[in-house]
């Protein structure tokens, strides 16, 4: 999971990378936590490189992007090796996320999301969609 989050902390382009690398401990801890988007958010703008709408993006991308994360680590060390993608299932779902919604998917081979962008769900900007881990059947 660790190992993930380095790498997505890259594509944060927006903050230098010290205040990114901030963003990517308190969305881990958050998730631990229990911490809102809205107060890693607040912690954001501490760093005064970002407007408030663009720390709200960020702050929700990452918390989302981070649980996505723990929810495949954990999957995967009970054996899972695919996931169900769904929805927010409201009027703000991108069309792309929708033509998605209830398929199955392997972690490690994540499905074109956007034009270009391959993620698990909620794992790029603004994304509410969650994985449901497909469990495999016991012995």
């Amino acid at each position: 999971m660790r190992e993930a989050l380095d790498r997505q902390t890259a594509l944060i382009t927006s903050l230098p990378r010290e205040a990114a690398q901030r963003v990517r401990d308190l969305t881990r801890e958050g998730i631990i936590k229990g911490t809102r988007a809205s107060e890693v958010a607040a912690e954001i703008m501490k760093t005064g490189e970002v407007t408030e709408g663009r720390a709200n993006t960020i702050a929700r991308t990452e918390t989302s992007r981070t649980a996505t994360e723990l929810t495949k680590a954990r999957a995967e060390s009970i054996g899972s090796t695919h996931f169900i993608w769904h929805t927010a299932g409201d009027s703000d779902v991108r069309p792309s996320h929708k033509s998605l919604n209830g398929k199955t998917f392997r972690w490690d081979q994540p499905p074109e999301c956007d034009p270009g962008h391959h993620a698990l769900p909620g794992g790029i900007w603004n994304c509410r969609c969650w994985a449901e881990p497909v469990i495999p059947e016991g012995d």
